[in-house]
């Protein structure tokens, strides 16, 4: 596992404590009737995913904090992250066994409960999460209706198909739409603001006046509150695409 990067909780491993291997999979649970006749019904309840286990050696002058460091989240007990290459899972260490050699030298050994496979998550989630990003689209562009932000580009470049492939042209073509966009909002939001500036500090000489920068500054309020939380939902939007891009 040479140049891979594997870290576990607040842990990142190196040196002599990257392991040789890890294992990973596990079995499909199953539920089997055996019928009188000799046949079988057999019904899938679910993954059932393997301990991951691991070994290596804590080395250097650090040896025995960073070992003391995992037993810590041994006895915490708690759900921490264990990630390597592509694979990212949260699981809680059940167990953790090292021998204590000398200061610079501690060899362990590491299992660890998976408590959800998170990468396997992610990726059932990409159709939502591309459905989502739409969706905040289009609440964002009712809102800039009548407020000169175009969303026709940003729009047509979230609906082609590819556009969550991560490094695909149309997965780049949202990603700058997208940020044109916020930026066109970022624009609004500016000049608005500053219309109400403007308004506030004035002294108007008469009713007249009074009632003119009255209509004017609520008309702008609205305007910002609308632009606010379209620039939200854009915001939103992004973070979305990034999340289901595959």
């Amino acid at each position: 596992m040479s140049g891979v990067v594997l870290v576990l909780g607040p842990v990142a491993f190196q040196a002599f404590e990257i392991p040789s291997g890890i294992n990973f999979g596990g079995r499909q649970l199953l539920a089997v009737h055996q019928l009188t006749d000799g046949r079988r019904v057999v019904d899938s309840i679910g993954p059932d995913e393997s301990e991951i286990s691991f070994s290596g050696a804590f080395s250097g002058a650090d040896a025995t904090l960073r070992a003391r460091a995992l037993n810590a989240l041994r006895v915490a007990g708690g759900g921490i992250s264990l990630t390597w290459d592509v694979f990212f899972y949260t699981v809680v260490l059940s167990r953790f066994d090292a021998e204590y050699e000398n200061p610079v030298w501690i060899p362990y050994r590491i299992s660890c409960t998976v408590v959800r496979d998170e990468a396997s998550a992610a990726n059932s989630s990409v159709i939502s999460l591309g459905n989502s990003v739409l969706a905040d689209l289009g609440v964002a562009a009712g809102q800039c209706a009548s407020l000169g932000v175009d969303f026709t580009d940003v729009q047509a470049c979230l609906a082609d198909p590819n556009a969550t492939t991560l490094g695909s042209a149309a997965y780049a073509a949202a990603q700058s739409s997208l940020s044109l966009t916020q930026s066109a909002i970022n624009t609004q939001i500016g000049s608005t603001e500053a219309t109400l500036r403007t308004v506030i500090s004035s002294n108007p000489g008469n009713a007249g006046s009074l009632i003119t920068d009255l209509v004017t500054s609520t008309t702008a309020a609205q305007q910002l509150a609308d632009l606010t939380s379209a620039s939200a939902y854009v915001g939103r939007a992004a973070r979305n695409l990034s999340n289901a891009s595959t």
